[in-house]
């Protein structure tokens, strides 16, 4: 008689005997989320039914229903039926959608979501697997490690699984035969070493015969000596994968019974938190200290994860849904500049021109999609920089902007906090799933909700709305070359055509209360500043110098700063300077740029002709996007 059967029969004469304190002890086994994962026909659900069935989770109807009879009259159970309930998936003999199932052992409880193999539904598969403690993934012995297996390994890697139990299924056919279980573990262990799973297990197994499963099979496979898959989830230390460190109490409701009572209700998400704590509510910042931790039965000294309390509070302080508690001394990101791997799920595209709304925790903000830095190429598990949008099952990387700071830790650090859904707001349905990435740069995250006076606008909207790219035209010529009537010429064209110009001009009256000098540092800053409004800033000042050509182009920004090389011959220009800057910033050189965007010359007549030498090319480069007034 087996081990399991042993304590399976310990617990049922427990619920004879006493069924209080059967109940009690099933309450404080520690639960296990696993989730499995694999390509088409590797085996996933029949592991999952044979697991149910040995453990005695399968109610006598499922059983029932899974029992087959052969041709010649023998009888076997298909477990896959256990789990495939839908008929569309039993026609076609594959898993769509994500089953989950529950059972229980005298160790554990368990949860346990199966997902499908087929890459059509990427998307239920990181479903069922945001929650999971551990991934199994199983890998057919006779077709070895395929791109699905990699795939899948990757996305449980994003979905930040800490464990994952690689399972060889099928070793019947191919006789249990140690080489080629080596073979697939050597090969997968060379994908999976630049990820970040803190475990890796494999188990040489099948479970359609139910070796090394539940029960050992030594005279199968002699050559192992490890678990069962039941051995390991019953086993796999999972107490130090929970985030103890970073209290983080996402605020549901605010509970106030009677005047003497106000109180801030919601479940731990992350860490522990004990009366005295000193503590601050974010995203507004105000401090105090806990009072009392409720809870149904009463006061408690302390909290932790995942538990639902109440916490009341030393000081009266404004906090409603959405806030978030959190430590004093140990504080979250703060800011609207997300940038999260994102897995989309809807048919219609991601869609960078408009705004989504987004679950946070306990919080709905709006947002929107500056840009999809890159998406996944699931094949070859590549970058692809050119990519625009992501379809459907598409995973990609993608960079937002909320309308309102959003509290957040990165996803690795913290999967509560660094978690969020995407919700089309026309339709209500959810369209994505989105884990953020470690900002690159935490101080200009924190100083976009410091500030308090962020923008709320994007690039992308104001490009929407203007038709154009903001950016810095630079008009380079000597003084007296026509700059300034090319300039202010080519604002009227351009407002003509229906764009949105100005010219940024040193003699202009509006800046003559502004030193001589000071135009070197503030022309870089006015011309940015306008830029990012989405104006095109026409540069009018001399700008005879390349040092200060490359100050501006660093400053603007790569793609937003092009030349325009003013070559009026040099003659005709010293006879028309009168230009009192003439020799402020290039120092009396002059440096030709090395590739303008247009040459022009303003001679006789031709200043027309120039100025749509100019336009024609801004259209070309795509900073004009062809909308004319």
């Amino acid at each position: 008689m087996s081990t399991i059967t042993d304590q399976q029969d310990a617990e049922t004469a427990l619920i004879q005997t006493d069924i209080h304190a059967f109940l009690a002890q099933n309450e404080q086994k520690e639960l296990l989320r696993f989730v499995t994962v694999g390509s088409v026909d590797d085996g996933k659900s029949t592991l999952i039914g044979r697991l149910l069935h040995d453990t005695k989770g399968v109610y006598d109807d499922q059983l029932k229903d899974a029992v087959r009879t052969s041709a010649t009259g023998e009888q076997a159970i298909d477990f896959a039926r256990i789990t495939d309930g839908l008929r569309a998936e039993r026609e076609q003999g594959i898993t769509i959608d994500v089953a989950y199932r529950y059972f229980s052992t005298p160790k554990r409880k368990f949860i346990i979501a199966d997902t499908p193999g087929h890459v059509q539904y990427t998307r239920n598969m990181a479903t069922g697997a945001s929650t999971a403690n551990v991934a199994i993934i199983l890998i057919d012995a006779r077709l070895g490690v395929l791109q699905q297996s990699r795939r899948h390994a990757y996305i449980g890697d994003l979905l930040g699984i800490p464990h994952l139990l690689v399972v060889v299924n099928k070793m019947d056919i191919v006789d249990y035969d140690q080489e080629v279980y080596e073979g697939i573990k050597a090969e997968l262990s060379a994908f999976l070493q630049p990820l970040h799973y803190h475990t890796v297990d494999y188990i040489p197994a099948s479970a359609l015969m139910g070796v090394n499963i539940v029960d050992r099979a030594a005279h199968r496979t002699p050559w192992y000596d490890g678990p069962t898959v039941l051995e390991f989830l019953e086993t796999v230390e999972i107490s130090g994968d929970r985030n103890l460190s970073d209290f983080r109490y996402p605020v549901q409701t605010v509970i106030r019974p009677n005047l003497d009572y106000r109180g801030f209700a919601g479940q731990v998400a992350s860490g522990i938190v004990a009366v005295g704590d000193t503590i601050k509510v974010l995203p507004n910042g105000q401090t105090s200290t806990i009072r009392s931790i409720d809870t149904f039965n009463g006061e408690i000294p302390r909290a932790y994860a995942p538990m639902s309390v109440t916490l009341r509070l030393d000081t009266e302080i404004d906090i409603s849904r959405g806030d978030i508690i959190v430590k004093a001394s140990d504080e979250p990101f703060v800011g609207r500049h997300i940038d999260a791997m994102v897995v989309w799920m809807a048919d219609t595209p991601l869609d960078t021109g408009r705004s989504y709304l987004i679950k946070h925790m306990t919080r709905y903000v709006r947002t929107n999609v500056d840009a999809v830095a890159w998406r996944i190429d699931l094949e070859t598990l590549d970058h692809d920089h050119s990519a625009t949008e992501l379809k459907l099952n598409d995973i990609g990387l993608v960079r937002f902007t909320t309308h309102s700071p959003v509290v957040f830790d990165p996803y690795r650090r913290n999967r509560s906090t660094g978690a969020f859904i995407i919700i089309d707001s026309m339709t209500n349905t959810t369209v994505g799933a989105a884990m953020i990435v470690e900002p690159e740069d935490r101080a200009a995250v924190d100083a976009g909700v410091d500030l308090g006076g962020e923008t709320q606008v994007s690039p992308r909207e104001r490009e929407k709305r203007l038709k154009q790219t903001g950016a810095v035209i630079g008009l380079v010529g000597l003084p007296g070359s026509g700059r300034a009537a090319l300039a202010y010429g080519l604002e009227r064209k351009l407002f003509d055509l229906g764009y949105v110009a100005a010219v940024l001009d040193p003699r202009d009256a509006r800046y003559t209360d502004l030193p001589e000098r000071a135009w070197p540092a503030v022309w870089p800053i006015l011309a940015r500043r306008m830029a990012d409004a989405g104006l095109l800033v026409i540069i009018s000042g001399d700008l005879s110098a390349g040092a200060d050509r490359a100050r501006f182009a660093e400053s603007i920004g790569a793609g937003r700063f092009v030349e325009v090389h003013v070559a009026t011959p040099d003659a005709l220009a010293a006879r028309r300077s009168r230009d009192p800057f003439a020799a402020l910033l290039q120092g009396g050189a002059f440096d030709a740029p090395d590739a303008p965007i247009a040459t022009v010359s303003v001679e006789g007549d031709a200043l027309d002709d120039s100025i749509q030498a100019i336009v024609d090319p801004l259209k070309a480069s795509g900073l004009l996007k062809g909308t004319e007034g």
